[in-house]
């Protein structure tokens, strides 16, 4: 028979979706029906929106969902209707990768989060048209209900506000994991952050938390500078169009980038110590190339790394997310602003500007 429920539709590229009813299918094996509470706006959807990944259209966007169970298909057996669940990104779970643990560089990872089809080609959204694309990210959020998958709905405590949490399922789960995991900031490791957005402040945050002792919070916007120094940054960078080392910033064991600005990352790879590593998450814009020396990085082991969701995996790296929330070292209610979900393209277009850090919509 199916769900009916309200859902933001993307049908032209670049511009706002629409609140449109749709029908959801009824879980099949390995799915998962969720009401979602909220959804937090992620920099991807509005890479998707625009065209610059490979997602079909009219298609629900939306990533970052946290609801309760309504209904599980055959085989699904960590969840129950009634239960509180965060949704993550969505891997195949058979392929090296996944068998190693390594879910976010699942070899399916495309077709499992950006061609919005199940394998077999269907959708789980239909309207009075036909068929609407879903299963962006294993959920397609941006709507009251959804379909998400066994290996992406993780569990969480019932007490906890829901509304707040979508948001670990992605961005924050990206920074903090790229720290725990990618590139694994000892006690007393320096650490360079480019770009204080929500990924950024994750990193800066789940730094603090592992001990490193110099963090440094390089950004355009000086009041997101201030707000990373009281996050945990013991340092802020405005940058200003100077070369960073004109900032003293030199001998530096890790830096992340979030901004996808390749003079700016050339810059802060010329910045590290013999070891160092750079990490890079952002989403580069097809055809961009850095320029590196390669007797730079050679001469003295140092290395320059991709980082998909931070390299972490989400049934492992949310709970412990939010033990951190539950002590207080992980503030993440400072950077977000809700919004109704009628309101949804104003919170798209906060996100979009840097007015807000965090948009969340709530359902």
């Amino acid at each position: 028979m199916g769900t009916p429920a309200i859902a933001a539709v993307s049908r032209t590229a670049g511009a706002p979706p629409v609140l449109e009813p749709v029908t959801v299918d009824d879980p099949r094996p390995g799915e998962v029906l969720v009401r979602l509470v909220a959804t937090g706006i992620c920099h991807t959807d509005m890479v998707m929106r625009d065209g610059h990944l490979p997602v079909p259209m009219p298609v629900v966007l939306g990533h970052e969902g946290a609801g309760h169970v309504v209904a599980v298909g055959a085989g699904v057996s960590h969840v129950v209707p009634g239960d509180a669940v965060v949704l993550s990104f969505a891997s195949c779970g058979a392929c090296p990768s996944c068998s190693a643990a390594a879910p976010a560089y699942c070899h399916e990872f495309v077709p499992q989060n950006f061609l919005a089809t199940r394998p077999d080609g269907s959708t789980g959204l239909t309207d009075s048209a036909g068929p609407v694309h879903s299963h962006v990210f294993g959920q397609s959020s941006f709507a009251t209900h959804c379909l998400a998958l066994a290996r992406n709905t993780v569990k969480v405590d019932a007490d906890l506000p829901l509304d707040l949490m979508g948001p670990l399922g992605c961005g924050f789960l990206t920074g903090a994991g790229a720290v725990f995991h990618a590139l694994d900031v000892r006690p007393g490791d320096s650490l360079v952050v480019l770009g204080t957005g929500a990924v950024g402040m994750a990193a800066i945050m789940a730094a603090k938390i592992r001990g490193a002792g110099r963090i440094v919070a390089v950004d355009r916007a000086a009041a997101r500078v201030e707000l990373a120094r009281s996050l945990g940054a013991s340092e802020g960078v405005v940058a200003d169009g100077r070369p960073l080392a004109g900032h003293g910033l030199a001998g530096i064991d890790h830096v992340l980038d979030t901004t996808g600005h390749v003079p700016l990352i050339e810059q802060a790879i010329l910045t590290l110590a013999p070891r160092g590593q750079a990490g890079l998450l952002a989403a580069f814009a097809p055809g961009q190339s850095l320029s590196l020396d390669p007797a730079f990085i050679m001469s003295a082991g140092r290395v320059v790394r991709g980082i998909v969701e931070g390299s972490a995996d989400p049934q492992v790296l949310i709970p412990q997310l939010i033990a951190h929330w539950r002590a207080g070292r992980f503030p993440i209610e400072r950077l977000t602003r809700f919004y109704p979900f009628a309101a949804i393209a104003e919170a798209i277009a906060a996100g979009e500007s840097g007015a807000v850090i965090k948009p969340i919509v709530r359902m």
